[in-house]
């Protein structure tokens, strides 16, 4: 009973925020990055949705005034890479003192998700962690309960033996053997069948999307390298299974072989795409996989070399992908691959992720429009969530931000935040 009465308040609460009306007064506004600019308008926000946009500065009657006149309000960013109960610059054993804490995990993710929101990210897809935690994170924040972004989880990541993912690799076998015996992990798995019904565990546990690891992976301290883990029939068992329950798959990929595979099993999103080669490209665009660069984790690594934080394996894998930095993204953008925005926060920390479009514009020679595009409508696209958001249309979701001079020309324009709503909620920036 208790429960529910907690549950009805916050239902009540947001509710309550959402009826409010807001005339959102714009300096300029971006309605789609894709499209000219409008001058001074108003963005008219009734039951946490656009009603409707106004040319100049109004306000109907008993609305909510925001006063950007002096600002771009724009869509909000959405992030399809981040790992929201993760902290940046944690070492890799630190984390066995809470390994096993999923409240603890929670708590995290919902600073982090704050964190996010500050930075101007309405909408972000977390693409690995414990699975009950980031479950949680997600509903408290859907609830209003927290301040944050609209979050998509996929829980645990799907792994092979001792590969990327593998929670236990690292220890001492009797340690690994005790921790697996206790906490069995649901996303390491081996064969097609196994792969399958490990992604019909997590789809039943409510998860949105389904991420594996294709290939090795960098801050992993084994030494397995960075190429194809999962086998090809692996692969396929694991986008089909996906697939049929409704749910996009993501496939965490180094090695330019487990790209290629991974694409033509035909998977929704190839996440960093380092060692991206034109066969991998050829695949991703025969199948309109999306490439995600994340070249903010690179930033991440970089800063933590040298620290302890990782170990001497991890140390290897991350210079051979520094020295690809942004290579990847190009080779994509080049070739006319789809492009959506994810930094994969937390490997650099959550409230720096609106530098990713500095980096696909610096690193990865995207145009600062088609960087912004691929912020906004890309990831919503990817997300399936064109129709609620990634643009400013009236009748969608009201989220949107308000920055400093123009992020059509300068990427470093989104990181100015003046204003943020998410769902007609209006997110504290303190």
């Amino acid at each position: 009973m208790f429960k529910c009465l907690i549950a009805a308040a916050a239902l009540l609460v947001t509710t309550a925020a959402n009826a409010e009306t807001y005339a959102i007064q714009a300096g300029r506004l971006i309605v789609d990055a894709a499209k000219p600019v409008r001058g001074p308008s108003t963005v008219i926000v009734e039951n946490g949705r656009i009603a409707r946009i106004e040319d100049g500065a109004t306000a109907p009657a008993g609305a909510t005034v925001v006063d950007m006149r002096g600002k771009t309000v724009m869509p909000g960013l959405i992030d399809v890479h981040v790992h929201l109960t993760f902290s940046a610059g944690v070492p890799w054993y630190e984390s066995l003192r809470t390994k096993w804490s999923e409240p603890y995990y929670a708590t995290q993710g919902l600073r982090h998700a704050a964190e996010m929101a500050r930075a101007g990210f309405t909408t972000v897809r977390d693409l690995g962690g414990p699975t009950l935690a980031s479950l949680a994170t997600r509903d408290a924040l859907s609830e209003g309960s927290f301040p944050g972004p609209r979050v998509l989880v996929s829980g645990e990541a799907l792994s092979v033996i001792g590969g990327h993912g593998d929670a236990v690799v690292g220890l001492a076998p009797e340690l690994g053997e005790a921790i697996n015996r206790t906490y069995p992990q649901m996303g390491v798995c081996t064969g097609p069948d196994e792969c399958s019904r490990a992604v019909h565990k997590l789809a039943a546990r409510g998860v949105d999307v389904i991420k594996f690891h294709a290939t090795g992976g960098v801050l992993d301290p084994g030494a397995r390298g960075l190429e194809q883990h999962f086998t090809d029939a692996e692969m396929k068992a694991i986008v089909d299974t996906a697939h049929q329950l409704h749910l996009k798959a993501a496939a965490h990929a180094h090695g330019a072989r487990g790209i290629e595979a991974a694409a033509r099993a035909g998977v929704d999103s190839i996440e960093h795409g380092t060692f991206i080669d034109d066969a991998g490209i050829k695949a991703m665009k025969a199948h309109g996989s999306f490439y995600s660069a994340t070249l903010m984790a690179f930033s991440g690594v970089a800063a933590n070399l040298g620290k302890g934080i990782y170990t001497a394996n991890s140390e290897a894998k991350a210079r051979l992908t520094l020295d690809q930095w942004g290579k990847g993204l190009n080779r994509a953008y080049r070739a006319g691959v789809r492009i959506a925005l994810g930094t994969d926060s937390a490997v650099a920390p959550h409230a720096r992720a609106g530098e990713e479009l500095g980096l696909m514009v610096s690193k990865g020679g995207m145009a600062p429009r088609d960087a912004l595009i691929a912020a906004t409508k890309g990831g919503a696209e990817l997300l399936n969530l064109s129709s609620e958001t990634g643009t400013l249309d009236p009748g969608k979701s009201a989220d949107l931000i308000a920055v400093d001079g123009d992020p059509l020309t300068d990427p470093a324009a989104v990181l100015h935040i003046s204003y943020v709503m998410v769902e007609g909620r209006p997110v504290p920036l303190k």
